[in-house]
């Protein structure tokens, strides 16, 4: 019976060191994940023009990068928790193997002890032949060789044991350089987020100092979206009023409807740089933003990407740039600030094709930015919650 609740001990530990270490594992991934941003966004702040001025572009991005070192930090930190519990844990059940290591050790020098007492008053031999008759001779025999196996069982049951604690030791040792590398991660992380607080309070101090400025260049650039947004209205509420759906459009927009959540982004790599709805400028306190779609920023160069498959319904021109209008049945995706495009009208695309590619502006720190909307119908949806996190 301890044998069975031991066995059963050592079951249970392992897994749940398992299950720490897998905890260790995620974490690990998600900062790995934390720092590819932190790469994508660095580039982009590469891209912007080579000087000092502070402009709102260069502000979002050190925005950006403070937030993700913040969360950064966090998983570190979450990660030395982690390694903490699992040190706790190894040195208990490190501490109970050695408990029962002991245990077995006594016990087996007891039965030494026992045997070499049995052996001076009589050999085995002695004992065999000594027996009164054929079935106690035998008995005798199966007794003897009882004794042996359990011997054997005691002897490789400490070894066992002594293999668990040397384990236990070298997960030890394993955690403590883990621990180690995450405590010097963590230090090098919050320097840099210091610096980067210093240098985005001086930005916004520099910005301020131009508000006048440049909450006039904000209110012109909202002027020409409120535009933008006023011609894709327009050309969306055509669409919508022309036809009902046939079959085959009715089981795209259901496909589209049952992938909210998943779809892919309309960048292949980036960060949501404005979000759907009313917001007040990141600078100015008095000025408010109303986005009808979100922003994702980029790099220079890269395409926007169909989120679904479905049919070019438009491409519509707003000035120097483009916007493509995908349907997807009674939904529709908007695809705007595009530069040079890769499809015409009545084409079909599938998901991840490329639209056309985005527009730099060299006006603002060259910065690469899709304006993305959905439609259902001609009512505007918040793309955020249709997208893969």
């Amino acid at each position: 019976m301890k044998k069975l609740r031991f066995i059963l001990c050592l079951v249970c530990s392992l897994v749940v060191l398992r299950l720490a270490a897998d905890e260790v594992k995620d974490l690990q991934r998600e900062q790995e994940q934390i720092r590819r941003e932190l790469a994508e966004t660095e580039q982009l702040l590469k891209e912007t023009k080579k000087n000092e001025t502070a402009t709102t572009n260069k502000l979002t991005l050190l925005n950006k990068n403070i937030k993700d070192r913040k969360r950064l930090i966090n998983g570190i930190n979450r990660e030395i928790q982690a390694i903490d519990h699992d040190m706790l844990r190894l040195v208990a059940r490190r501490g109970e193997l050695q408990v029962e290591q002991n245990r077995l050790r006594e016990d087996y020098a007891q039965l030494i002890r026992k045997t070499h007492y049995q052996q001076r008053m009589q050999s085995p031999l002695l004992f065999i032949l000594s027996a009164k008759n054929f079935q106690q001779l035998m008995r005798r025999m199966r007794y003897l060789r009882q004794f042996a196996r359990y011997r054997q069982r005691q002897v490789a049951a400490i070894e066992a044991t002594q293999a668990d604690i040397d384990a236990q030791n070298q997960s030890l040792a394993e955690r403590k350089t883990e621990r180690n590398a995450a405590l010097k991660s963590q230090q090098k992380e919050q320097e840099q987020l210091t610096r980067d607080q210093r240098k985005q309070q001086k930005m916004l101090n520099e910005l301020k100092k131009k508000e006048k400025n440049l909450a006039a260049k904000q209110k012109k650039q909202q002027k020409r979206i409120n535009e933008i947004n006023k011609k894709i209205e327009d050309v969306i509420r055509k669409q919508a009023t022309k036809t009902t759906l046939t079959k085959e459009q009715q089981l795209l927009a259901g496909g589209f409807e049952q992938n909210k959540g998943r779809l892919p982004w309309p960048v292949e790599k980036g960060f949501i740089s404005g979000t759907f709805g009313v917001h007040q400028h990141p600078v100015y306190e008095h000025v408010t933003v109303n986005n009808k779609g979100i922003y994702l920023q980029t790099t220079a160069g890269s395409t926007a990407r169909a989120v679904y498959e479905g049919e070019v319904s438009s491409c519509v021109v707003l000035g120097n740039t483009y916007a493509v209008i995908v349907q997807h049945g009674n939904y529709r995706t908007v695809y705007s600030n595009l530069s040079q495009l890769k499809v015409k009208q009545g084409d079909k695309v599938k998901a991840k094709q490329a639209l056309g590619i985005i527009y730099s502006d060299p006006d603002d720190d060259n910065k690469t930015e899709v304006y993305f909307q959905i439609y259902k119908d001609r009512q505007l949806l918040d793309p955020t919650p249709w997208l893969a996190r």
